[in-house]
């Protein structure tokens, strides 16, 4: 067979070269390569499940002695198995354990328990059993938090604090649990920190936030109060890598427990890819290395971990199986107890398809953050990569919430709420820098930021003066106290108050609970004390249908009020109008033996509905085809049938009582049939479905052609645009007329009806 490259032009298929502009041909595809890293899983290096426990050590681990043992071999070893179920859990073959993750019948617990016995080539010898619906069913039943939630990007290239502020501020009106910013410039990040905790707390009091900075830094940032969670602290599975990024196991664990001291919730990062891209994959699979990745981060103390492929994500994607590895390495996280921020966040993919359905073996199970940073920003505004939801894609992300009634952690809103509290969060950050001698955010800018979808809309700043104010600033001994009083001062009562008891769940310490948010007692959003909700408290208790999270109640009811919901009466009122005093019932129809046509429509027409589903008024439509039948030289009669609103009935009816046999049949919403007697009702000439397609002139062109199958003369098909999203868009409508059609049907023979009209 010869190479696409070596076909001649005129041999090339038209639809292949189609196919070749799709966007899903945008992506690069490659084969394995297992010598480079360039596997997801099974690589024929990755080593085989075993190990060894003597005096209660482990002396050999997946058939490596201790002796050749690497850091992160060490460091798994020492600190991360659970010792007193790990030869239990090597001992129980793989497939018993993945037919454990998919009974129901199974706790979580027992499944967990021996998860965390697990070697890294046990874990992905498990997995390797397992398509993406099991895995799916794993992850609902393995993930820590009951309840799932999400977390927003937060960033702008302009890095301008004003837009900061009422973008975090919106993010968290829309429900979002936690929101992260990083930086253009590093030096800006004590001022991007501080506009977005100024801005979540003015949306709603309890949403966790974070600067995604150098880690020291980060640290800085977290012990002035300006960040509540931590998860830049990243893990590789290779020692080399480690090694590149300036890192060991034990420092990572030594940085985890210096923000956990200071009140800072910490989830480390790590995700499919990382190695390869590092080019330190030595020679394993993408799944292998994450497992000892999600060991190590068990191993160190954190309580969750950010996976999911994360910036890597088209590597994997590149490769066979690549989108089921992301799945698998989330699960593999759920298993051995890590909160689970599952990704779905830097651009994954061209093809629309394939992002969502990427999303949905997350969405539809549920993870403790579905997203790992949905861009609560437009993708060019997103410092983290783009961001692969983006603020555009609010309205999609809360609909395919109500199309499935499954929790996706975003909450509908009004433009009248955005605009509010944007407009607060700005007036709240400008009245901090006024209050802590900071450059000034001018009423022109907070104008700006009220109303902007990106930083093209905002004026630009002094990015001099905002660098020195920023060094300054984190040099200073301000922090979350003097931001509280500033905004006190400033008459912002209740932000001021939202950060403090920020404040006092950090020395409280509760929310370093596994896989821990914030969510207000009884539904009240804002309200304080914050309740904090985590796996201690909110435990997953999926135990198959009926129980564990349902979408369900008050909740249900706010993710089902989207703002493009209406009334269904909404639909039918613009076809309802005065009826035409020109058409008149005489009374019963009866049959003819003359040449004529019959017009039958339906129980509604002109009176309960007098308008066609495209606006036309009813009297027009009568008044086209009457004139189509005219054309020809034949006359018509108008009948209205009273027992059916089915068009092959209101057509069948016509036909039986025409004298030429002939009848069109008309629906009140303006679909049509030229119907014959002698056939079957299903049966007929001519059918027009497109009623949104139908014009005046298509009416009288089915009158003409009505006409001449009555005089014998077969005519050619009246031919109408076919507009194949007239469904999708007017199917709710079309349901309702014709609801409203059936409302009217009457025991009643069908009635002969007058129209007072002239022929043009």
């Amino acid at each position: 067979m010869k190479r696409e490259s070596e076909m001649s032009a005129e041999n090339k298929s038209r639809r292949f070269a189609v196919l070749a502009e799709r966007d899903i041909n945008k992506e690069t595809f490659v084969e394995p390569w297992p010598e480079a890293g360039l596997i997801v899983a099974d690589s024929p290096y990755d080593p085989r499940p075993s190990l060894r426990i003597e005096a209660g050590r482990v002396v050999e681990m997946d058939g490596k002695a201790r002796a050749d043992f690497d850091s992160l071999d060490l460091f798994i070893a020492d600190h991360a198995l659970d010792l007193s179920v790990a030869a239990e859990a090597m001992a129980t073959p793989s497939l018993q354990i993945a037919h454990m993750l998919t009974d129901i019948n199974v706790p979580q617990t027992a499944v967990r328990r021996l998860a965390c016995g697990c070697t890294p080539a046990k874990l992905v010898e498990i997995i390797r059993h397992m398509n993406v619906l099991e895995m799916m069913i794993g992850l609902a039943k393995m993930r820590v938090r009951r309840t799932p939630a999400n977390q927003a990007h937060v960033t702008n290239w302009k890095e301008h604090p004003a837009l900061l502020a009422a973008d975090a501020a919106e993010a968290a009106l829309r429900g979002f649990a936690e929101v992260e910013t990083t930086v253009r410039v590093a030096r800006n990040a004590p001022f991007n920190a501080l506009a977005v905790l100024v801005g979540t707390q003015t949306g709603r009091g309890g949403v966790l936030t974070q600067c995604a900075v150098e880690e020291s830094l980060g640290l800085r940032l977290a012990m002035k109060g300006l960040t509540t969670y931590a998860e830049t602290l990243s893990v590789y599975g290779t020692e080399r890598a480690f090694v590149d990024g300036d890192d060991t196991p034990w420092s990572k664990a030594f940085l985890a427990a210096a923000y956990a001291s200071r009140g800072v919730k910490v989830r480390f990062t790590s995700g499919t890819g990382s190695e390869a891209l590092m080019g330190h994959a030595e020679r394993c699979s993408m799944l292998y290395l994450e497992a000892r990745c999600l060991l190590v981060t068990k191993g160190a103390g954190s309580q969750g971990v950010q996976n999911g492929s994360i910036s890597c994500i088209a590597l994997p994607e590149s490769l066979p199986g690549g989108v089921r590895a992301v799945l698998a390495e989330n699960l593999l996280a759920s298993m051995i107890g890590l909160e689970c921020a599952s990704g779905n966040d830097a651009l994954a993919s061209h093809s629309t398809m394939r992002k969502s359905a990427k999303l949905m073996l997350q969405f539809i199970p549920g993870t403790d953050f579905i997203c790992s940073g949905y861009s609560a920003v437009p993708k060019r505004d997103n410092l983290f990569g783009g961001g692969n939801f983006d603020a555009e894609d609010f309205d999609d992300w809360n609909v395919l919430q109500r199309d499935m009634q499954v929790d996706g952690g975003v909450l509908p809103a009004t433009e009248e709420a955005v605009l509010a509290v944007r407009e607060r969060a700005a007036r709240a950050i400008q009245a901090v820098y006024a209050g802590l001698g900071l450059p000034p955010i001018t009423d022109a800018e907070v104008a700006a930021a009220i109303t902007a979808h990106s930083s093209d809309d905002m004026p630009d700043r002094d990015a001099v003066a905002d660098l020195a104010a920023a060094d300054r600033f984190l040099a200073s001994d301000a922090g979350m106290l003097t931001v509280a009083e500033a905004l006190r001062r400033a008459g912002f009562v209740d932000i001021a108050a939202n950060i403090l008891e920020m404040g006092r769940q950090r020395v409280a310490g509760d929310y370093l609970q596994p896989a821990a948010i914030f969510t207000s007692p009884a539904g009240a959003e804002g309200s304080r004390p914050l309740r904090v909700l985590s796996a201690i408290n909110d435990p997953n208790d999926y135990a198959g249908p009926g129980t564990g999270y349902r979408l369900e109640g008050t909740r249900w009811e706010a993710l089902q009020a989207i703002r493009q919901a209406q009334s269904p009466r909404h639909f039918v009122a613009p076809h309802v109008g005065p009826s035409s005093p020109r058409l008149v019932e005489l009374g019963l129809a009866r049959p003819s033996t003359r040449a004529e046509i019959i017009v039958a429509v339906g129980p509604a027409f002109n009176t309960a509905l007098t308008r066609t589903i495209a606006g036309l008024e009813h009297e027009a439509v009568l008044a086209a085809i009457l004139s189509g039948v005219a054309d020809e030289g034949l006359t018509a009669r108008i009948v209205k049938v009273y027992r059916s609103s089915d068009l092959a009935a209101i057509g069948y009816a016509g036909a039986e009582l025409s004298g030429s046999g002939i009848a069109i049949g008309l629906q009140s919403r303006g679909t049509a049939v030229i119907h014959k007697r002698g056939l079957a009702r299903l049966n007929n000439l001519e059918l027009f479905p497109q009623s949104p397609s139908l014009t005046l002139e298509t009416y009288r062109a089915i009158g003409r052609n009505a006409a001449r199958y009555a005089k014998g003369v077969p005519p050619a098909p009246v031919g109408v645009k076919i507009d194949n999203w007239a469904r999708l868009r007017l199917i709710v409508k079309t349901a309702l007329l014709h609801r409203r059609e059936t409302d009217e049907i009457a025991d009643k023979p069908p009635q002969e009806l007058w129209f007072d009209w002239e022929p043009d």
